[in-house]
């Protein structure tokens, strides 16, 4: 069973509920109408929507993600992306679960730059479905700070790790002891 690279508070505690929402309906959709709508927001705000704090993320940490992939089939790119976003038990998908969010966002921003190119692109003629092109509107519909705490919620709950979280005290019932 896949374990998501998830933190220990439920995003639910923390985002706004506009943000929540998006979220919420983003889990909704299948992987390959996940990819194309972080395609779909990278090409569309790529300008405003940068992996947050650049100088916070080094790509020498995922040389897989950063280097070998682009050596990859586009067959197989989109099968590492497919794994990624499903949190499959993968050589790549636990190299993108071992990652901060801000290295997370990095990857799919390079993916994103590069796609068509060294990155297998969206097939010719795509038509996003409603559901993506609703939540394509909502994210837009945010407020930049919103955009970039979506994302950052978005990426860390993709990839496989083994890593779990650590109980809350609410869960365990128990309080942490000196």
């Amino acid at each position: 069973m896949s374990q998501s690279a998830s933190q220990n508070v439920s995003s639910s505690e923390y985002l706004p509920e506009k943000t929540q929402t998006v979220l919420d309906a983003f889990k909704q959709l299948g992987a390959d109408a996940k990819l194309a709508l972080l395609y779909l927001v990278y090409q569309k705000m790529g300008d405003s929507v940068t992996p947050a704090a650049p100088s916070a993320t080094d790509p020498e940490l995922a040389p897989l993600l950063m280097a070998n992939f682009y050596t990859l089939s586009h067959e197989k790119q989109l099968d590492v992306m497919r794994d990624i976003v499903n949190g499959a038990d993968t050589e790549y998908s636990h190299a993108y679960g071992a990652l901060k969010e801000n290295n997370q966002l990095m990857v799919w921003f390079a993916w994103a730059q590069a796609m068509g190119q060294s990155v297998v692109g969206m097939p010719a003629g795509y038509q996003a479905a409603q559901p993506v092109t609703e939540a394509l509107g909502q994210i837009e519909g945010l407020a930049f700070e919103g955009q970039i705490s979506l994302l950052r919620e978005i990426v860390s709950g993709m990839g496989y790790s083994n890593v779990k979280p650590i109980p809350s005290q609410t869960e365990t019932g128990k309080t942490a002891s000196l």
